[in-house]
């Protein structure tokens, strides 16, 4: 298991990149970083299963281990999503966690990833590209 880190200062209140972190369509702008079209299907409360998906019915499904609104979300992912089908995988502890915290000068978003050595590149090309989003969004939305 690998474990990565990635952080970005970003000139917005905690709350506000909250709502563009796991609002619904500002979710779907930031995750183009990943795959243009993905959607999320549930909700983010403790203990809930979450399915991030694609437009062809595929993604991943993860556990919410933790939502502290404002401040923390952690997942751990559970399995794949193929046609609709979640299909368990043997990830052990991989998981995600998001993290705002509040600094002089806005917001420091923190994202750690924990997982398997073949995902190592994906998270590696596409985190810095969604933290940009991110920072974006946070920044210039009215």
């Amino acid at each position: 298991m690998k474990e990565l880190e990635y952080k970005i200062e970003i000139l917005a209140t905690p709350d506000k990149i909250w709502l563009v972190l796991w609002g619904d369509i500002t979710y779907q702008q930031w995750t183009t970083a990943f795959t243009e079209g993905s959607f999320y299907i549930g909700n983010f409360e403790e203990g809930s299963i979450m399915k991030f998906m694609d437009p062809k019915n595929n993604g991943m499904y993860s556990k919410v281990i933790k939502n502290v609104t404002n401040e923390t979300m952690i997942f751990q992912h559970l399995g794949e999503i193929y046609d609709g089908v979640e299909v368990p995988q043997n990830w052990g502890d991989a998981t995600e966690t998001y993290t705002l915290l509040e600094t002089e000068n806005g917001t420091r978003l923190t994202i750690k990833a924990k997982t398997t050595e073949e995902f190592v590149s994906f998270f590696e090309e596409n985190i810095p590209k969604a933290m940009h989003i991110i920072k974006n969004l946070s920044e210039n939305q009215l």
